[in-house]
């Protein structure tokens, strides 16, 4: 599929916010995703994923994430000043402001012409808490987190004392959870009280865990494993067409069981 690419000024209460928009370039009438990078902003490899999924019938939206801290178009480099610094702005920042974030994004995308209105989520690494957290907005109707870091420690934003596992409840949307295995920032104990509180809450959700890294499906770096990354963007694929681009209702796969 033919695709455009744009950018959005999305005014939040913080100040405006550069928002790269991926679309499908044929006239039609889609779903929209926000997707959240890592602590790097919108670099290659998350404009890569965007594409991805704009391929396969979304309208994308990207935000950057540090719009306060930082002049538009700063993606920040894979190296050891690039995540002294998104390590430093990810505690500088306010979860108010995170989520003040999340909600203009996902109303410049419903108001898009060509959104259906269906509207997900996905997110990597702290795009994955940022993605959780946006799920709970009663308007998102599927997420994808992969390796979401800090919910566990509930370490997001300034203060390092965020509420994600306590908000869990609000999650109304169907949930894909993505983890590695060898993954030191979401250790086995983060991982289960994250699934304890998601199945306590009632939240459905799918759970895989693998045999990987942070950062596997970052496609440049030595931790990129692209075989488990084209297994998991298929996970991803297979949750929005269901949620966003059929629209299934959760009531249609609780009838007729027993068969």
């Amino acid at each position: 599929m033919l695709l455009t690419e744009d950018v959005a000024i999305v005014e939040t209460p913080t100040g405006p916010m550069h928002t790269y928009l991926f679309r499908p370039a044929p006239a039609g009438s889609y779903p929209g995703v926000l997707l959240f990078s890592e602590i790097y902003q919108v670099t290659g490899p998350v404009q890569r994923a965007a594409r991805a999924l704009a391929g396969q019938g979304y309208i994308v939206a990207a935000p950057e994430i540090y719009h306060e801290f930082e002049p538009p178009r700063t993606p920040f480099a894979y190296d050891k000043e690039g995540t002294d610094k998104g390590n430093r702005y990810k505690v500088d920042k306010t979860v108010q402001a995170f989520d003040g974030d999340a909600r203009a994004a996902l109303d410049h995308l419903a108001s898009l012409p060509g959104c259906n209105g269906r509207l997900g989520a996905m997110g990597i690494c702290l795009g994955g808490h940022l993605a959780f957290r946006a799920s709970m907005d009663p308007a998102v109707q599927a997420g994808a987190c992969f390796y979401a870091t800090d919910i566990h420690t509930r370490s997001l934003g300034k203060g390092k004392a965020d509420d994600s596992i306590d908000r869990i409840p609000e999650i109304r949307g169907e949930m894909l959870m993505i983890w590695g295995r060898q993954d030191p920032h979401v250790p086995p104990e983060g991982r289960e009280r994250i699934y304890r509180a998601m199945s306590d809450a009632a939240v459905r959700f799918g759970w895989h865990e693998f045999n990987a890294q942070h950062a596997f499906i970052r496609d440049e770096g030595y931790r990129y494993d692209p075989a488990l990354a084209r297994v998991c963007f298929g996970l991803v694929f297979e949750l929005f067409h269901r949620r966003l681009q059929l629209g299934q209702p959760f009531e249609v796969e609780e009838r007729g069981q027993g068969c």
